[in-house]
């Protein structure tokens, strides 16, 4: 057998060693225990500030289950209809248009419900310099980011209503494609709740899930804490300090975009005590925030074998998709010894996390580097992590 904590602690630190990681933490809990917790190198290396328990991270797309569960509650209570269209909120989304490849512009069979957003099959791009809906998408964030650059507030509801007017990449349901579908679902829960996005996701799940630091600004009084972002200089083959927008992100306490999709900040602790909820089939410290049915919805495929075409990714080869997370389907495709069902996502800047239900374990990474994506070093962490349970799960507190 092997040394979890050695394992683990040496894959960390060589990235480190190596410069191609400025700093990191791991958390692992299993059957409502931390079974292991360590920090490595340094949040900020400029001003050698050490990556701490307490050091707010950029989630990015980890913001994404968070905005599927306020989705859901808003479901469970009747307030909306997941058939629903998505213009039955934001009217500005009715008559979109589609793209096609032979480069005309055609009305859409059917509109955008709020599934297609939850399942990422709408056709709404992410800012691509790709195609040309990505393309056009791209010139409307940037124009929008020059605007914020010059003290404007540009909020979210303006945000989609730019978002609406791109065309959309194929018609509605037809396959799975990563985009802004999170975002709108952000503006969704704006429409129905009649509060912004960050006061809704404070009143219904960072204060009863006892998630202080979460949010979509860092106070100044925390600013302290926050982890600086570091993209790869290939010229000089180091880490540089990263100071642009990668999505309109804005971390003052004027922001005025909340991103449904990659917006929110948060500490390992903060992210963990979500997890336990999704775990604990929709409870946390006996506080009932989504029903067990309604879990047990969210961590399941949705996807048709049609839809499925488009997620060809690596890191999503094996899993099936639904409610803004990946879902494990086969194990062997995955080339994980993950149990079928395990589930989670990961953020653009490397941070991940895995929800094993079967196990009831949670595995969370934090990192800051720009386009790490699901990272070799977190599929090497999962792998150990999960060929180590035996190990964890006999840890005495």
């Amino acid at each position: 057998m092997f040394d979890y904590k050695d394992t683990v602690d040496g894959l960390i630190q060589k990235e480190i060693e190596e410069g191609r990681l400025a700093g990191a933490s791991l958390l692992v809990r299993c059957r409502d225990r931390e079974v292991y917790f360590n920090a490595y190198g340094q949040a900020d290396m400029e001003k050698k500030k050490p990556m701490r328990r307490d050091t707010i991270i950029r989630l990015f797309s980890m913001t994404k289950p968070i905005t599927a569960a306020a989705v859901m509650i808003l479901a469970q209570r009747g307030e909306l209809d997941l058939k629903d269209p998505v213009s039955k909120y934001l009217p500005y989304f009715a008559g979109q248009t589609v793209w096609t490849p032979q480069e005309r512009v055609l009305p859409v069979n059917r509109e955008n419900t709020i599934t297609d957003l939850l399942n990422m099959t709408s056709g709404i791009p992410y800012p691509d310099l790709s195609h040309v809906p990505g393309r056009r998408m791209d010139t409307v964030f940037k124009e929008l980011w020059e605007r914020r650059k010059r003290g404007e507030r540009v909020d979210t509801q303006e945000y989609l209503r730019r978002i609406a007017q791109i065309p959309l990449c194929f018609q509605p349901g037809e396959r799975w494609m990563y985009g802004l579908s999170a975002d709108v679902l952000g503006g969704v829960v704006e429409a129905v709740s009649g509060m912004t996005y960050g006061a809704f996701l404070k009143r219904e799940l960072f204060e009863p899930l006892e998630m202080p630091d979460t949010g979509f600004f860092v106070p100044e009084e925390k600013r302290e804490r926050f982890a600086q972002i570091y993209q790869w200089e290939e010229e000089g083959k180091r880490l540089v300090p990263y100071e642009d927008s990668h999505l309109g992100e804005y971390y003052g306490e004027d922001t005025s975009f909340e991103s449904g999709g990659a917006g929110l900040v948060s500490t390992i602790d903060d992210y963990s005590h979500f997890t336990e909820m999704m775990l604990h089939k929709g409870e946390y410290n006996g506080k009932r925030i989504l029903g067990r049915k309604t879990v047990e919805f969210m961590t399941s495929d949705r996807l048709t074998k049609e839809q499925k075409s488009g997620l060809n990714w690596d890191s999503t080869a094996g899993y099936g998709y639904g409610c803004l997370m990946r879902i494990l389907i086969d194990q062997g495709e995955a080339g994980t010894i993950a149990p079928l069902g395990e589930y989670g996502w990961d953020g653009w800047t490397g941070n991940y996390v895995t929800m094993d239900p079967e196990d009831d374990m949670t595995l969370i990474f934090f990192m800051q580097r720009c386009g790490s994506g699901c990272t070799p070093l977190v599929r090497k962490l999962r792998m150990a992590t999960f060929g180590a349970l035996e190990e964890l799960m006999g840890k005495k507190d």
